[in-house]
């Protein structure tokens, strides 16, 4: 594989994290978001006016998996043992170039993945443990 390539796979990956955790966002956080902000009308307006974000909210759980193993692989991608870029100085600029972009995609993506297991799997069990206390 040429170095070009090496250097975009984990681009790719990186982008596809981004989507993936992105998703996992619109479907869980904002509308937990809304209705906490007492936005509650404007989420049951996205979610009867854009109809897949019921779909999306129905399968949350594969969802946050499978992009969790996205997630997974773009980081064995980007942070690998023995990863290296060409020698030819060039060709090494734009790997490192490349590297330090997906890098920031891939942890942006992190952020955003987080933020939606947050919101969707531990806000509410916490408020109801709080307010037992």
């Amino acid at each position: 594989m040429n170095a070009e390539a090496q250097s975009s796979a984990p681009r790719r990956w990186a982008w596809l994290a981004l989507f993936s955790s992105s998703t996992t966002l619109i479907c869980c956080a904002v509308p937990i978001l809304l209705v906490s902000l007492g936005l509650g009308a404007v989420s049951a307006s996205l979610f009867a006016n854009i109809p897949f974000l019921v779909t999306l909210a129905q399968y949350k759980t594969w969802m946050f998996a499978g992009s969790g193993v996205v997630m997974a692989m773009t980081a064995w991608l980007l942070f690998r043992p023995n990863r290296v870029c060409p020698a030819d100085p060039v060709l090494a600029a734009q790997c490192e170039n490349a590297h330090r972009w997906s890098s920031r995609f891939f942890w942006a993506s992190a952020a955003i993945w987080f933020i939606g297991f947050a919101a969707t799997y531990l806000v509410l069990p916490i408020y109801l443990w709080l307010d037992n206390i």
